[in-house]
């Protein structure tokens, strides 16, 4: 059955109304959807599921199942306290960890902050990290403060401190990783898309000596020349100078002391530090 932190979605009703169509997942099982019982309607029937998803698209015609659900790795939420920034909203993150970790030898942690960057990693099958998982990696999901589903307050506290208050919460995130002991703090690396490539590439530069390796995909590492050629120069401003810096009535060039303080915010300010064998992906076409 599911645990106490499984993931769950509505996504509206039937035609009659009466029944609720929802999905649930965990980390290790794939999405069922089925239909939920509406008690005050008198016409429902008893609650059912209707579809087991495959853990990805192509196991649908795999002879045999790919793996049984529920099986070949465990996840548990990590809360971490941080003593920086203005709001001191405990850092959620989740980490996957294959059967029998730490029995044999400590495992190799991939941390995966999030894009966005105001969405978040929920306790969600995602076949990729699974596939991860299950190959013996253990897998740390960071939900930094500007992320959704932890208050205003927390998700608005990013605005004006990227590049710093976040780079700090995944750190402190993956340093509480670590201590539950099963985490071999010399094989460490990250992966990350857009604003989490943003962050790939700021751990590398800042933290150089306990991120060893990164997989940056289409990552912001240079707002300063990224302003004038994309198509959200909005979140430019407001990520790194802060709430209300960006009138949407009209649009001026930055200024130097802004242009100056966007290169501050971006990774490519550290890129003198960078050690990590690093793979970037990105699209050609990509304006973010």
């Amino acid at each position: 059955g599911y645990g106490y932190h499984a993931s769950q979605q509505f996504y509206g009703f039937t035609a009659d109304g009466a029944m609720a169509i929802v999905t649930q997942t965990e980390p290790n099982r794939p999405k069922v959807i089925g239909l939920l019982n509406c008690p005050l309607q008198k016409n429902s029937t008893a609650s059912r599921v209707i579809a087991n998803l495959p853990p990805i698209a192509a196991s649908s015609f795999a002879k045999k199942p790919v793996f049984e659900p529920g099986t070949g790795f465990s996840s548990r939420l990590l809360s971490s306290q941080p003593d920086h920034g203005d709001i001191k909203e405990p850092i959620s993150s989740i980490l996957l960890l294959p059967n029998g970790a730490g029995v044999a030898e400590k495992l190799p942690l991939i941390v995966v902050p999030h894009g966005g960057p105001h969405t978040c990693m929920s306790t969600a099958y995602v076949p990729s990290y699974s596939y991860l998982c299950r190959g013996g990696y253990a897998v740390l999901f960071v939900n930094f403060r500007g992320s959704t589903g932890f208050g205003q307050a927390a998700l608005e506290s990013l605005a004006g401190t990227a590049g710093r208050q976040d780079v700090r919460d995944v750190v402190l995130a993956t340093q509480s990783a670590i201590k539950e002991g099963m985490i071999d703090p010399d094989r460490v690396g990250v992966c990350g898309g857009s604003h989490g490539g943003f962050l790939a590439g700021h751990l590398i530069g800042q933290h150089p000596e306990l991120f060893k390796v990164a997989c940056m995909r289409n990552p912001c590492t240079n707002i300063a020349s990224m302003v004038t050629a994309t198509d959200i120069p909005d979140w430019c401003y407001v990520e790194t100078l802060g709430p209300g810096t960006y009138d949407f009535s009209r649009f001026s060039g930055p200024s130097r002391q802004e242009l100056e303080k966007m290169w501050e915010s971006s990774p490519i300010a550290y890129l003198a530090n960078v050690k990590a064998p690093t793979l970037v992906a990105l699209g050609m076409k990509d304006r973010r």
